[in-house]
């Protein structure tokens, strides 16, 4: 943890958890159709997917659900979220009438993002660390760079947002950030808010619009008197 003391030091962003995956085995088989209709806020497509989808609004998670007994938790921030939901749709389908137990549960994923706060060249990113990157934006926007230690998928977007997914610790996702950021650093563009050049079409920079109305109006008249002292041919 102490890269990540040493990124906050420096006023480094700081990135957020968004997705804790973890999985749990009920060590039970479990007749989904059943659980499907006893189960509230349950659902089973099962020509589509072979999973039993079940949601719980505190905390806010969507469960998978198979007929092996394995349960696959998404959506939670945090460790303690993700096992507080798979305790509470394992206790759901207790009260189905199934046999469940609570067993061998693991976080299997971290999933954090950030904002680096600049924007990025992605084309000078890619070429100069190109055995860990790898970018075709006519294929999908970002950038991906595989991290080895940590082992750390990171998406980096051309607007500064980065998403780190793969960690399989949450200091992983500090850790990687921090590695990371110095070298976004190294390749971020000019502040998107910084003054424009000068184009060749005119800008009004007059607040109440009378200097350049008077200009005009000093034009129109300058022209009048000259048609009008302009000899008439006969």
């Amino acid at each position: 943890m102490a890269q990540t003391t040493r990124g906050n030091d420096r006023g480094w962003p700081i990135p957020t958890m968004q997705n804790v995956v973890a999985t749990v085995n009920l060590d039970t088989r479990i007749d989904l159709h059943a659980l499907c209709k006893l189960a509230r806020n349950a659902e089973y497509k099962f020509k589509k997917f072979h999973a039993l989808i079940m949601r719980i609004k505190e905390p806010r998670t969507t469960t998978l659900v198979f007929a092996s007994g394995k349960m696959v938790i998404t959506g939670a921030k945090s460790i303690e979220m993700a096992r507080l939901a798979a305790r509470k749709h394992a206790r759901v389908i207790q009260k189905c009438g199934f046999m469940a137990k609570f067993k061998d549960f693991k976080v299997q994923n971290y999933v954090g993002s950030c904002a680096a706060g600049f924007p990025i060249r992605l084309e000078g990113l890619c070429y100069t660390h190109m055995v860990s990157c790898t970018y075709e934006p006519e294929i999908f926007p970002g950038l991906i760079y595989r991290m080895l230690n940590p082992r750390v998928v990171i998406l980096v977007f051309a607007n500064g947002k980065i998403v780190l997914t793969g960690a399989k610790e949450e200091h992983e996702i500090y850790d990687a950030f921090n590695k990371l950021y110095p070298i976004l650093l190294d390749f971020r563009l000019p502040n998107s808010t910084a003054p424009t050049a000068i184009t060749d079409k005119p800008q009004d920079n007059d607040k109440d619009g009378d200097g350049d109305a008077a200009a005009k109006d000093g034009d129109d008249n300058a022209a009048a008197k000259a048609r009008k002292t302009r000899p008439r041919k006969r």
